[in-house]
């Protein structure tokens, strides 16, 4: 099977596309269609930005494109590699080494200090723990918490979790980064600045970036905005966000 890598330079430049997808649950037996035939494609370097109101379905799409959930019907195609294709060990594998995801809530363990929270996610890559650390302090330090980074969650103010989150989220170097509501839970000030992080890492690095909101991150970063309503994905009309 070709690898992540291979199949992003031979598929155009896109990354991450899904045809037809499909969600349903069963509650008190009743059906309720989440998705019903979203398509989405992403190319390396965008920032998409899926708008929509609460109980839309937002973080149910955005975990199944990144691979934390299935779809009941339809594909999702990562790096050119259908995930459907692939063992729960592939999968982890892939969400560790090309994909990085930023929750609304920074989900934090609350026992481990800033750098072990962010060395979590690079535990698997059995690097030497001194490695892992310094890869750690230094993305903290870059993202502003250079003397933070001993600090446990309980010690920290919601904007500095969540820039925790963001480099738990950027330390493995992901190709695609995922992120449900990242500003939601932080003053507007912050909120600019973890834009700013987001959309520089992007630009720079030539990550792309798929996010949730609900309104509360700025239009003008993003290079398309889709809305997603009654299970299926449009266009924004006007700028009636």
């Amino acid at each position: 099977m070709a690898t992540f890598e291979q199949s992003t330079c031979s598929a155009h430049g896109v990354v991450l596309a899904c045809r037809d997808l499909r969600k349903s649950f069963v509650s008190r037996g009743r059906r309720i269609d989440v998705l019903k035939g979203v398509n989405l494609t992403v190319k390396t370097g965008e920032i998409v930005a899926i708008y929509g109101k609460s109980g839309a379905g937002k973080s149910t799409y955005l975990q199944i494109l990144a691979g934390l959930d299935r779809p009941s019907a339809g594909s999702v195609t990562l790096g050119g590699i259908s995930i459907e294709s692939l063992s729960g060990n592939k999968l982890a594998r892939m969400r560790r080494e090309h994909i990085g995801i930023i929750f609304q809530h920074s989900n934090l363990l609350p026992s481990w200090t800033a750098s072990e929270n962010v060395e979590a996610a690079i535990y698997y890559q059995c690097l030497p723990r001194k490695i892992r650390r310094e890869r750690a302090i230094i993305l903290l330090r870059n993202l502003g918490l250079g003397n933070r980074w001993k600090h446990l969650p309980s010690e920290l103010s919601a904007g500095e979790q969540q820039r925790v989150a963001i480099a738990r989220a950027l330390i493995n170097d992901p190709r695609v980064i995922f992120a449900d509501e990242p500003t939601g839970d932080v003053d507007p000030q912050t909120a600019g600045e973890i834009v700013e992080l987001l959309v520089n890492y992007v630009r720079v690095g030539g990550s792309s970036l798929v996010l949730a909101t609900h309104g509360t991150f700025p239009r003008n970063v993003a290079d398309h905005w889709l809305t997603l309503a009654d299970g299926v994905i449009g266009e924004p009309a006007g700028n009636n966000l």
